[in-house]
């Protein structure tokens, strides 16, 4: 299994968190609280954590998933939701 991380700083962290969730949600199986979501994608799973500064962005994709697409499939979402700040996602592998 592939994975990849980023952490994003952001005082509106939970807001987007759900945001997203309610998006996907129409799509796909989604579970989501204030402070965490789990959304089961085609390209793997997104796991969101909203903290007070920050929204932690867990992928985990198939050996044959495209990582740098599901990355920036997530992070365009993300993006346009927090269109009024600018959100910076530095994409590590994860563990």
């Amino acid at each position: 299994m592939k994975k990849s991380e980023a952490t994003v700083a952001t005082a509106h962290a939970s807001r987007y968190l759900q945001q997203l969730a309610k998006h996907w949600a129409h799509k796909f199986p989604v579970e989501f609280t204030p402070e965490e979501a789990l959304i089961r994608l085609p390209a793997g799973e997104c796991r969101l954590t909203a903290t007070p500064e920050q929204l932690l962005v867990r992928l985990a994709g198939a050996e044959d998933a495209d990582m740098d697409r599901f990355q920036q499939v997530v992070a365009d979402h993300l993006q346009r939701f927090g269109h009024r700040e600018e959100l910076a996602f530095d994409w590590r592998a994860g563990a």
